[in-house]
């Protein structure tokens, strides 16, 4: 399995969003242990999945997506595309995660459609994942409140694999924006963090900079985002502005 859902290990990766491969291949050369490309909020489309799948394969490194939606064919596309892993946002029920479930193996573990012309199956050279689980991630976000009630359920459902916390979300969720000191947003923090470990299951989650990413590190989040492409660029220059225009 894929070494950024192992518990035990820490992996640090960053959201891509600009619609641009060669920022992934730049992630990548920096250091990051994965990338995920930001379907539901960036600047891309599908079209952008396979050349950043490609980019990674070229450095080692996993592409993962967040897709729009958990429907079906929008999941099977990026699997096809060859991802190492898919993050469906807005789950509100443990329903929903079982249908992602689906959406991620072929018959008769689940219903994605077949078809083996495609960068996942080689091109038709390797049909070994024909009729077994699927070996790409499912990260489930963790951002509304029914999500984060049905949290310990979720955890336990067979395929899935990663518990993701949608910072921003959750935080206006739990009427506290963007207070990621709050005692409300931590309390809801550990609980994901507690069902993941309860259940061999990694938690991820989405921080600003550095200095955010070692508060969620210490509480037991594994899997974390340091903010996105874009995010880091405008950071990188406003630090270089100011310093310079002092």
């Amino acid at each position: 399995m894929n070494d950024f859902i192992d518990p035990n290990k820490l992996t640090i990766g960053t959201f891509l969003g600009m619609g641009s491969v060669m920022a992934a291949e730049i992630a990548a050369v920096a250091g990051a242990d994965w990338v995920l490309l930001d379907l539901e909020h960036g600047g891309v489309g599908e079209d952008l999945i396979g050349p950043t799948v490609v980019a990674g394969m070229a450095y080692k490194i996993p592409t993962l997506v967040r897709v729009e939606s958990g429907e079906r064919i929008r999941i099977g596309r990026a699997l096809d595309a060859g991802v190492s892993g898919v993050m469906v946002p807005r789950i509100e029920n443990v329903a929903q995660v079982h249908e992602v479930i689906k959406h991620m193996s072929y018959p008769p573990m689940g219903d994605r459609g077949v078809a083996t012309y495609n960068r996942s199956a080689k091109w038709g050279r390797d049909l070994s994942a024909l009729g077994k689980k699927s070996q790409a991630a499912c990260i489930i976000q963790i951002e509304t409140l029914t999500a984060l009630e049905s949290v310990d359920e979720i955890a336990e459902i067979q395929g899935v694999d990663l518990l993701f916390v949608g910072p921003l979300d959750l935080s206006f969720a739990l009427g506290v924006p963007r207070d990621f000191k709050s005692p409300k947003f931590l309390a809801a923090t550990g609980k994901v963090v507690a069902a993941a470990q309860a259940n061999n299951k990694v938690a991820g989650i989405l921080a600003a900079d550095a200095s955010a990413a070692e508060i969620f590190i210490e509480q037991g989040f594994r899997f974390i985002a340091i903010g996105s492409d874009s995010t880091l660029l405008a950071g990188a220059i406003t630090s270089t502005m100011n310093q310079l225009k002092k």
